[in-house]
């Protein structure tokens, strides 16, 4: 049959071709090395191989979605850490990845009950006078939802000033009720990346999504945590119990680092250039916490460079929460070594989470940990906390689960605890859900299936 096209527009039609093929891959090289987006080598092939093999699908895609730091240079912090115990390393670490340092704030309270940690908001929001910000993944207009803006109304109306940062994604499904809800109570709303394509010198950001948890009272009194504002995360439903989770409070201290990370976020979000605040501390005594952010705004990966740290130097203990496990293989290695090294290193998952790939996406990393004498608990509900502790010197709770997407794409914070009663009140959390947990059993895949979960590592954890 002869060829439709006449032999001329065929060579043209090719030159195109490979002319786009050429394009994709000189952007790819150009805006990863020029924009120092540094990329896990599976991630890099992977992106490649579809620049190649479907250049005019994974070009627009690079372009909305390719984007994965946003800070190339940073101030490392100069203030001195308060003298602590031997964990020396932390600080020097957490100061030369450019973080807060750790302050002593008035008072930390952790809330692991779902009804405790929705009071325990709800106190922070009716204490506030002057101000109250929120920064927040999803925000539903359901009973949490309606409780929270109820209170924003009270705020308003006794003249506080209330601001609302919401992820573009995260409440895109209920983004109208959402909106009339908080407009109703006369807040101040933006939406943090919304989607959209902006082909311009700043673009590729469409896949860096806020997931911080953040509620500021007057710059002094901070409420953080792994909850989102939604009924699931704080109260039973009938036949569905609260996911399990945890929730801080944390006064003074640190409260004006968050304070001052909201009102980073809030100008990112307007695209307006970000404000260099180096908050002072203002508590003498009391416990010793530090703001642990972590996202395309930071130099580097610190949560992950923190964990690797940790896994490292653990001499006794890891102990791991979080809802999606999967790792990197560099974390993946850290962990493997440890628990051949005779660390005791125990992984608290969910039976079966919200996320089905992320359930299969995880098996591989399990079975090589539990060859290699680590213990997996697998919790009956959903556990959405996220967690670990290190021997008796560090700790740590937030927004950041144990995958690529949290790791090396999304805006996340979390809080670190230096102290003895902070770290022993986490891993007394750890145990009691340790007890109501079972043990993970190994069991190999079939073809089929160790097939599939190769291509869902692969495909729905490399972006």
């Amino acid at each position: 049959m002869p060829s439709p096209f006449h032999p001329g527009l065929a060579h043209v039609l090719s030159l195109l071709h490979l002319a786009a093929v050429a394009t994709g891959l000189l952007l790819y090289v150009a805006l990863t090395h020029g924009g120092r987006q540094r990329r896990a080598p599976a991630a890099a092939l992977a992106w490649v191989i579809a620049l190649v093999a479907f250049p005019y699908l994974a070009l627009p895609a690079y372009l909305l979605l390719g984007t994965r730091k946003l800070a190339h240079a940073g101030t490392v912090a100069t203030t001195p850490a308060p003298a602590t115990h031997e964990a020396a390393w932390v600080h020097a670490l957490t100061r030369g990845l450019g973080l807060p340092p750790a302050r002593r704030c008035r008072a930390i309270r952790l809330a692991t009950d779902g009804a405790d940690a929705l009071d325990a908001l709800l106190a922070v929001l009716d204490g506030a006078r002057r101000r109250i910000d929120i920064e927040i993944f999803l925000l539903r207009d359901d009973p949490v939802g309606r409780r929270v803006a109820d209170a924003l109304a009270r705020a308003r109306a006794r003249g506080v000033a209330v601001r609302v940062l919401l992820d573009g994604v995260g409440a895109f499904a209920g983004r109208r009720r959402t909106l009339r809800l908080l407009r109703a109570a006369d807040a101040d709303v933006r939406w943090f990346a919304p989607l959209r394509l902006h082909l311009r010198p700043r673009f590729g950001r469409g896949n860096l999504r806020n997931h911080r948890k953040l509620v500021v009272a007057d710059g002094a009194v901070m409420w953080s945590g792994g909850r989102n504002l939604a009924r699931e995360y704080f109260l039973d439903a009938p036949g569905t119990p609260a996911w399990r989770d945890l929730s801080l409070v944390v006064e003074g201290g640190i409260s004006a680092d968050a304070a001052a990370a909201f009102e980073n976020d809030w100008r990112l979000a307007a695209g307006l250039p970000v404000a260099e605040t180096v908050p002072t501390a203002d508590v003498a005594d009391g416990p010793l916490l530090q703001l642990l952010p972590s996202g395309p705004d930071q130099r580097d990966d610190t949560v992950h460079a923190l964990l690797l740290g940790a896994i490292h130097r653990a001499d006794e203990r890891l102990l791991v929460a979080t809802p999606y496990f999967v790792p990197d293989d560099a974390l993946q290695l850290a962990l493997v070594l440890a628990a051949r090294r005779g660390v005791r290193v125990e992984l608290l998952l969910p039976a079966r989470s919200n996320h089905w790939l992320a359930d299969i996406a995880r098996q591989r990393s399990l079975r090589e940990l539990a060859a290699a004498g680590a213990t997996i608990h697998l919790l009956p509900t959903m556990l959405h906390a996220k967690a670990f502790v290190v021997d008796a010197t560090l700790a740590s709770t937030g927004s950041t689960n144990l995958d690529g997407r949290s790791l090396f794409l999304n805006y996340e914070l979390n809080v670190l605890f230096h102290d003895a009663a902070q770290i022993d009140a986490l891993s007394g959390w750890f145990a009691a859900l340790r007890a109501q947990s079972s043990p993970y059993i190994a069991r190999a895949p079939g073809w089929a299936r160790d097939i599939g979960e190769g291509l869902v590592r692969a495909v729905g954890f490399q972006l």
